[in-house]
């Protein structure tokens, strides 16, 4: 099957005001107000914290009336213990509502922040596994959420967009999301600027997440027509980027381009779902310590050979979006073409090609498939069996 299902069924979700330019967080006075006279902030990053960015919002934030209180500066993926210890500083500060979240930060920070804006509201277990799919008691999100204002520093995750966030553990180790519509950002002021500090490497990594969320949006069994037009228009503008931002983190165009694509991805996958990529990218996180943007990148290109037959039409109608021909009219040609072309931006930005680039050993892949069945993988065009799966893997070492 090809495309979206027929009859044509679908709902749209994406935060309920985007505020996207260079230097657009000046506005924060005008658009903090509207969610509360307290914002609780977490940030993502030392580095912008000693920069003075925290400084520089609290006073924004005090010139529009609101008080801001720091709760946290995460530096990692968030995990159980993070979101736990946060949640219970935020209950004693007596949060209500009135209250808000403002995140700081990359996907980490952002998803800290709407984890714990749904604890903040939802106390029926002080710990956040209870309410991640797939472990713990299964609890459902009953409370509103207090409300979050994201304010991504890089663009990868598109976080500031999505409806679940990602929590991780390693002891026992799993990666699971919380999932809820009412946890998608209210606001996500997306300040290309922002992104001016992140290194090449997390640049690249973070770029080529954004990239295989776009296209594994536009692919997935549960693909719908506003995201597929989204994501073919954000690969528009990723793929002749990446590499500049990489090389010249300056390049206003290039950060402009990438952080527009990284927010319209999350806007695609948190109504499409993904894929394959994303499927295996938690198991390398949790049981080999890859970071999530990296795994995403080495998954992609092998991603997209094991789903060419399944999508060969949509592929097809994708490269020809995209300016991507073959040697001949042929589609399939022209969706090798995509292919590589992919295969050669990974190469130019330096991301991992083979599970053995990153010191991953066939010893590891048993535990990568049994990691691989989440809610990622049920969007993959290609149904696939472990026996399946452990061959492909076997494949990357």
């Amino acid at each position: 099957m090809s495309g979206p299902a027929s009859p044509l069924r679908y709902d749209f979700v994406s935060p309920r005001e985007i505020v996207f330019g260079w230097g657009r967080r000046t506005e924060l006075p005008r658009l903090a107000p509207r969610l509360g006279r307290r914002a609780f902030v977490v940030c993502g990053s030392r580095t912008l914290q000693s920069a003075g960015l925290l400084d520089e919002i609290a006073d924004l934030l005090a010139s529009g009336g609101v008080e801001a209180i720091c709760l946290e500066t995460l530096t990692h993926e968030p995990e159980v213990d993070d979101v736990d210890r946060t949640s219970a500083e935020l209950r004693k500060a007596g949060a209500v509502a009135g209250d808000f979240l403002l995140a700081v930060g990359g996907g980490a920070a952002i998803d800290l922040a709407k984890a714990v804006a749904a604890m903040a509201t939802n106390t029926e277990s002080p710990t956040i596994k209870d309410y991640l799919e797939g472990v713990g008691k299964g609890l459902k999100i009953v409370a509103e959420p207090l409300p979050v204002l994201a304010m991504p520093t890089t663009a990868g995750t598109g976080c500031e967009a999505t409806k679940n966030a990602v929590i991780s553990s390693y002891d026992p180790a799993f990666k699971k999301s919380i999932r809820d519509e009412r946890i998608v950002p209210r606001i996500a002021l997306v300040d290309p600027e922002l992104t001016v500090s992140a290194p090449p490497a997390v640049t690249a990594a973070s770029g080529m997440d954004a990239i295989t969320q776009l296209f594994e949006s536009y692919i997935s069994r549960k693909a719908q027509p506003i995201p597929q037009a989204l994501a073919a228009h954000g690969l528009r503008l990723a793929l002749p980027a990446i590499g500049e931002a990489v090389r010249n983190g300056r390049s206003q165009s290039a950060r402009e381009a990438m952080s527009h694509a990284a927010m319209l991805s999350g806007v695609c996958l948190a109504n499409s779902g993904l894929g394959m990529a994303h499927g295996v990218a938690p198991a390398l996180g949790v049981h080999c310590r890859v970071p999530h943007g990296a795994a995403c990148a080495l998954m992609l290109p092998v991603a997209l050979r094991v789903n060419r037959e399944a999508r060969l039409e949509d592929l097809g109608r994708l490269a020809h979006a995209l300016g991507i021909k073959g040697r001949t009219s042929a589609p399939e040609d022209a969706v090798d073409a995509l292919i590589a072309h992919i295969e050669s931006i990974c190469d130019e930005v330096g991301v991992p090609r083979r599970l053995s680039d990153l010191g991953i050993a066939a010893d590891k892949i048993p535990a990568l498939v049994a990691g691989s069945r989440g809610s990622s993988m049920s969007g993959n065009p290609k149904d696939l069996s472990d026996e399946e799966l452990t061959d492909i893997l076997k494949a990357m070492l």
